[in-house]
């Protein structure tokens, strides 16, 4: 997948991404794994009880006083459509939750807690899985910890929904969930280890999901992927060499308000995407342990990809903020923040026949990426080809950079209303082949000469270098006097409101801010 360096080139959107299809085909129609033995049962709506540190597995569990104690004994009932499983909080229950049977667009199947006291923990030991959905559908997990710690690395994950050979499988809300502690090993694909993961496999049913919404969760210390959708149907033009013999788009992903920190490798990531939104998530600390190259928040083989009001920070270098790669269309990266990420704040490349094209990079804000890093910039291309790449209206401050623009090979881009901060000692742009126009350079040893209307000058920054999030920036409006104030040049179809929500005016400021002068 990707090559570095040497080595070679809420509301309306969750009910939009949750949007139904039609009911599954004969390859998803009844579940798979069931065991000898297992509860089956046509009733609809039936609430079970499980504590696991008082109750009884030769109860009923279908009431709080009668609840069963394992997680074994639960998985033994095939669920049906408006099933709930119900563990009590306060307890922690070993094993793995692998429910069987699948719920309906008017009736899901929910997990979540009963009583008082903290979330219930769901303890998977090392196993492959703490809680595995295979092959079911319109599934609810809510408000329960995940833990999954095994003695050595393996594959492993916090919260698994596979799909083999399946069709397409509709509607899987994680909402308030903590996942924490899963050593995994250091897999993205094709065997992929992390916190909460989603997988289109297999080889002979075209399979993907419609509906996934991850939302106001937690994902801590977890390997190596902190939340992240992989698919084994990639294949089209935009990625010729993808796996599969076809493209299955997953549909309907909103990835919403999360936490995801102390991660091995990626933070967010998501394969096969078709408009998906990744939006209001922090991800603080990425690629802390992994021996690959990894990113924050970004997408692969997608349409239309959307990723805003993102805070992504601490990222250990050469881990960068975000990337336009691996044969995406239309992506587009704005109202993001972007702090102290070793290896820089956009990585960008096309290799291996793929098309990556169209991507918009704009209104975002990076403080202090690619600090001492060497060999890199806060823009970095390693790679040919990227087409219709637009990078505009973005504050770029790096203080501690030595490189602020690091492209070896032609690309197709244009940098545009974009103000560049430096070092102290100045900072270098090593671009021959993007396009630079009505940009401000500060502390650089020279503008870059491929371009147009590009100025050099202090942008009179109101506070640079003190934000900690997307909701903390105002040290990036511009002060009376600076040399940004409309100065720059509109672009056709930019969006139309800045980093701060302030509509862009007929004759813009450069960079992220585009009110009156402070």
């Amino acid at each position: 997948m990707r090559k570095w360096f040497a080595i070679g080139p809420v509301a309306t959107a969750l009910a939009g991404a949750l949007a139904l299809g039609p009911a599954p085909g004969p390859a998803a129609a009844a579940p798979s794994g069931a065991t000898a033995g297992a509860t089956t049962h046509t009733k609809a709506g039936t609430t079970y009880f499980v504590d696991c540190a008082s109750g009884d597995d030769n109860a009923n569990g279908t009431t709080e006083s009668t609840p069963w104690r394992s997680l074994a004994r639960a998985d033994k009932v095939t669920f049906a459509p408006g099933d709930s499983l119900r563990l009590r909080a306060g307890t922690t229950c070993q094993g793995t939750l692998a429910p069987k049977g699948s719920g309906t667009a008017q009736a899901p199947v929910s997990v979540e807690p009963y009583g008082r006291g903290v979330a219930p923990v769901v303890d998977g030991g090392g196993a492959s899985a703490a809680v595995l959905l295979e092959n079911v559908e319109y599934y609810q997990v809510r408000k329960i910890t995940v833990t999954n710690t095994g003695a050595s690395p393996a594959q492993r994950a916090g919260i698994r929904v596979l799909l083999r050979d399946y069709g397409i499988g509709h509607h899987y809300v994680i909402d308030n969930v903590t996942v924490r502690d899963v050593n995994g090993a250091d897999h993205r694909y094709p065997h992929p280890s992390g916190g909460i993961l989603f997988e289109a496999a297999g080889s002979s049913v075209p399979t993907g999901f419609s509906g996934i919404a991850v939302t106001d969760t937690t994902v801590d210390h977890v390997d190596r992927t902190g939340i992240g959708i992989t698919s084994d149907w990639q294949k089209r033009p935009e990625n010729p060499k993808g796996p599969g013999t076809e493209f299955v788009p997953n549909e309907g992903i909103v990835i919403s308000r999360n936490t995801v920190k102390d991660v091995g490798g990626d933070g967010i990531l998501l394969f096969n995407g078709n408009r998906a939104r990744v939006t209001e998530n922090t991800v603080d600390g990425f690629n802390i342990r992994s021996t690959d190259y990894n990113i924050g928040a970004y997408a692969w083989n997608s349409n239309r990809t959307v990723i805003e009001h993102n805070t992504v920070r601490h990222g250990k270098g050469p881990g960068m903020a975000f990337a336009v790669e691996g044969g995406n269309i239309g992506t587009t990266y704005q109202y993001n923040y972007s702090q102290d990420n070793g290896g820089g704040f956009l990585y960008f490349c096309q290799d291996d026949g793929e098309i990556a094209k169209d991507g918009v990079v704009r209104y975002n804000i990076s403080q202090n990426d690619a600090a001492g890093a060497q060999g890199l910039g806060l823009l970095n291309s390693f790679c040919t080809g990227v087409s219709n790449l637009q990078i505009y209206q973005n504050t770029f401050y790096a203080p501690n950079a030595g490189s602020l623009v690091e492209v070896a090979r032609p690309n197709d881009f244009t940098l545009q209303n974009n103000v560049f901060v430096g070092a102290k000692d100045s900072s270098t742009v090593n671009d021959r082949y993007g396009t630079y126009r009505y940009n401000l350079f500060d502390r650089v040893t020279a503008l870059p000469p491929n371009g147009e209307h590009n100025l050099a000058g202090d942008p009179l920054l109101t506070a640079p270098g003190t934000a900690t999030s997307v909701s903390d920036a105002n040290g990036y409006r511009l002060r009376t006097g600076s040399p940004a104030l409309k100065a720059g040049n509109r672009v056709t179809g930019d969006g139309g409101k800045d980093f701060y929500g302030n509509p862009v005016p007929a004759v813009p400021h450069i960079g992220a801010y585009q009110k009156a002068p402070q």
